[in-house]
């Protein structure tokens, strides 16, 4: 093991894979079973190295095996992140037995293996056996190898690898993570010990906690790697200037990163690798605009002047921006804050890991703005590019990236066709997703540029050189016809996700809406962690009326996305139509968290909050409509808050309504200030202050006010004089509101107000006495 281990620290992976030992381990006498598939036998064979040493050889074999997974997880992500290529030849690795009898060839047949609930695996992946090898070794030979302490946290590695070559969530990886990262934390001493390592750890599980939307969890990882790193990472405003022929300095938004008072930065016994020489980095190319600073020139830059950044220290700031950006909204806001996040990062080019990941999410914020656009442009192809350069060694590459989430080559690569595509180039872009073998984005490439019959006919030739369970969907989507989805299924052996997944869109689009139910179903009883389709679900249950099956969709939802306002919305409709009021109102207090903007949530939860007798949540409701419509106006809602109030119900907490008089009283005040003319507005305003029936006088004023504005306001609506019991009614109200004038001007000691008063409600009725005639 002491040579394997030599070799791995030295970044030979291939001299590991290619060790005697490994050889003999992974070959033997060169015989397999009859059917076994590669999976079976890769156990079967490292399991009998595992169980045949003895005592004094345990441990050594054991390190030999993990040195062996470390090599081919390190050599995996060569071949598909970071690069350089690599040049060997799997097949030497397996004996001539095993591949002769596999009934698929052997990258089917390894494909076959690492799909998982129902995801099928990128297609274009180099090297899928190293993956599948180190599967092998951590999932299915772990419990003989229970002396390693880091076996978990290289398994959480393998999870983080495994799951961004499928095409969705895979729950079984999940299951896996969270018994990985549960494990590793148990290990309180390794991490106790080496603050670098612990912070690596925790950058780990945000990311795997991200991609399975278990933002709470992330939350507390990132912040225990901040609170370990000793960070104080603040968005701040600071003078500068952001254009050449600026001439004075205005605020514009940076990144302030200070140490922690007694915190120099990393300890000096701690292994933190060291900064990668900048010539061996991927360039970061200037913006070169006429007008546009390529970086803001600071007015005091010694004040925000960096510390010398560790790598530790540089990821950290990544994980923050990455959990930024996936907690925030799409909008230019947060692209501004996001772009403060990449300028701190890239002004220190050190990691490839770290800076690959910054340009590439530089690019993506960029892309939209027409004087950055050429940069994002030069900036991809370089990454592109880099993939090839030999000049940066693996070693380099390596440093930090499992706790950076650098994108693999393909994604980088799609980012260009995308960038093309957006520029109009889109025959530049079709040829790299052809060439990607993405051929969902390249049908979409065809039909823009109006050639239909292209892409049936690109899927065909794909399909006559080999048949795949995704191919068939997509010849489904683009001929909309149930018998691709069909093929799919069987040719998946009844494992694909995505053929029931595209099966159910079709019948949705068709409203057959049935089958569209049973179709989501059985995609979802394959993997568990498509958002969209339980979603999806909760929409086809709705238009079918079943809200018991609409409420366990959308709960599955928000169980998956807790910050889906959309969904928490949809809940509790479902609970509203299953007459569940108090539960609707709680998922409402959810969807107004993930979504403060949305007047349609507001305006179920002001109706919700009116059905359960929450009328102080109904006040501050009324309010936020009113902030985001501007003729918002709801009379009912108000004419049950002054019942409420005025009879002095109990609401839904047990307390006494007439304890909310005076917020409704400024409730009303608003309200009738925006809508002057409404009649009943005022007639509830002058109900809330007695309605000229109160012992306080003043407040019998105020009523008597309000009356005789609702009186002004009906007559002048017209239309009433022409229907008798509309006619009745004015004239009934008008006569009380004589009835107050007459009562409110006895109280008055002022004789020539008290005559101010009563002439002015005279005017109004003999007004009405006139129209009554005619």
């Amino acid at each position: 093991a002491g040579s394997l281990l030599e070799s791995l620290m030295e970044g030979d992976f291939e001299a590991v894979l290619l060790s005697p030992l490994v050889l003999a381990m992974l070959t033997g006498d060169g015989s397999c079973s009859e059917g076994e598939d590669i999976e079976a036998y890769l156990e079967r064979r490292v399991l009998l190295y595992l169980t045949c040493a003895t005592n004094h050889d345990q441990t050594n074999r054991e390190l030999a095996v993990m040195a062996l997974a470390v090599s081919c997880l390190h050599m995996f992500s060569q071949s598909n992140w970071t690069g350089p290529p690599v040049s060997i030849r799997i097949s030497d690795l397996l004996p001539p037995a095993l591949l002769s009898s596999q009934p698929q060839t052997l990258v089917e047949a390894i494909h076959s293996s690492l799909l998982l609930d129902g995801e099928s695996v990128y297609s274009l992946v180099a090297n899928p056996l190293l993956l599948l090898l180190a599967r092998v070794i951590f999932t299915k030979c772990s419990s003989k190898m229970d002396s390693l302490q880091l076996l978990p946290w290289w398994t959480l590695r393998y999870i983080n690898l495994h799951q961004q070559i499928l095409e969705a969530c895979s729950p079984q990886l999940l299951i896996l993570a969270h018994s990985s990262m549960d494990k590793v934390l148990k290990c309180q001493s390794l991490l106790s010990e080496h603050s670098n390592l612990a912070i690596q750890f925790h950058l780990e599980c945000v990311y795997t906690s991200l991609t399975y939307y278990e933002y709470q969890p992330a939350k507390e990882h990132i912040k225990k790697a901040q609170e370990i790193s000793g960070l104080n990472i603040n968005m701040t405003g600071a003078l500068g200037k952001r254009t050449r022929f600026q001439q004075k300095y205005l605020a514009q938004l940076i990144l302030e990163v200070k140490r922690k008072h007694g915190q120099p930065g990393q300890m000096d016994d701690e292994a933190s690798p060291t900064p990668t020489p900048q010539p061996s980095l991927p360039k970061d190319y200037s913006l070169a605009d006429d007008t546009v600073l390529d970086k803001i020139n600071l007015a005091e830059p010694d004040q925000y002047e960096l510390p010398d950044l560790s790598a530790e220290e540089q990821a950290v700031i990544l994980g923050i921006c990455t959990d930024f950006q996936k907690n925030n909204p799409v909008h230019k806001l947060t692209e501004e804050e996001l772009l403060a996040f990449t300028s701190c990062i890239l002004s220190q080019p050190k990691f490839w890991a770290v800076e690959v990941t910054a340009l590439c999410l530089r690019t993506k914020l960029e892309k939209g703005s027409s004087r950055c656009v050429e940069r994002a442009m030069m900036q991809t192809q370089a990454l592109v590019d880099h993939f090839e350069d030999k000049n940066c060694p693996v070693t380099e590459r390596l440093k930090v990236f499992y706790c950076c989430q650098a994108p693999p080559r393909w994604a980088v690569q799609k980012q260009l066709a995308s960038l093309l595509t957006d520029l109009g180039c889109i025959s530049s872009a079709l040829l790299i997703y052809e060439k990607l073998e993405l051929w969902e984005d390249a049908v979409i490439c065809y039909e823009r540029l109006g050639q239909h019959g292209k892409a049936e006919e690109i899927v065909r030739r794909e399909l006559e050189k080999k048949e795949t369970p995704s191919l068939y969907c997509l010849l489904g989507d683009i001929l909309r016809d149930h018998q691709y989805y069909d093929q799919a299924w069987e040719l998946s052996g009844q494992r694909s996700a995505r053929a029931m997944r595209s099966k159910a869109l079709l019948h949705l689009h068709n409203k057959e809406l049935q089958q569209c139910v049973n179709c989501f179903e059985q995609s979802l009883k394959i993997n568990t962690m498509q958002l969209g389709v339980w979603f999806s679900l909760g929409c086809a249950y709705f238009a079918l009326e079943g809200y018991e099956g609409a409420a366990k969709a959308f709960q599955r939802c928000v169980g998956l996305e807790p910050d889906n306002a959309e969904a928490w919305n949809n809940l509790s409709t479902a609970y509203i139509r299953l007459r569940k009021k108090n539960k609707a109102f709680r998922t409402l207090q959810e969807a107004l968290k993930c979504n403060y903007e949305h007047w349609q949530i507001w305006e179920n939860f002001i109706a919700v909050s009116t059905d359960i007798g929450d009328f102080a949540e109904v006040i501050k409701a009324y309010h936020r409509l009113m902030d985001l419509r501007e003729n918002y106006k709801d009379i009912q809602i108000l004419q049950i808050l002054v019942r409420a109030v005025v009879e002095n119900l109990t609401d839904s907490h047990g307390e006494q309504a007439v304890t909310l008089q005076s917020k409704l009283k400024e409730l009303l005040g608003r309200v009738s200030s925006r809508h002057s003319s409404d009649c009943e507005i005022w007639r509830q305003y002058a109900l809330l202050y007695g309605d000229g029936h109160s012992s306080n006088s003043e407040d019998n004023e105020k009523a008597l006010q309000f009356l005789s504005k609702a009186h002004r306001c009906e007559v002048q609506a017209g239309g009433w004089e022409k229907e008798p019991g509309l006619f009745k009614e004015v004239i009934k109200r008008a006569i009380d509101m004589g009835e107050v004038t007459i009562s409110c001007s006895k109280k008055k000691s002022n004789p020539t107000e008290a005559l101010q008063m009563l002439s002015s409600t005279r005017l109004s009725l003999r007004s009405l006495a006139t129209k009554a005639k005619v």
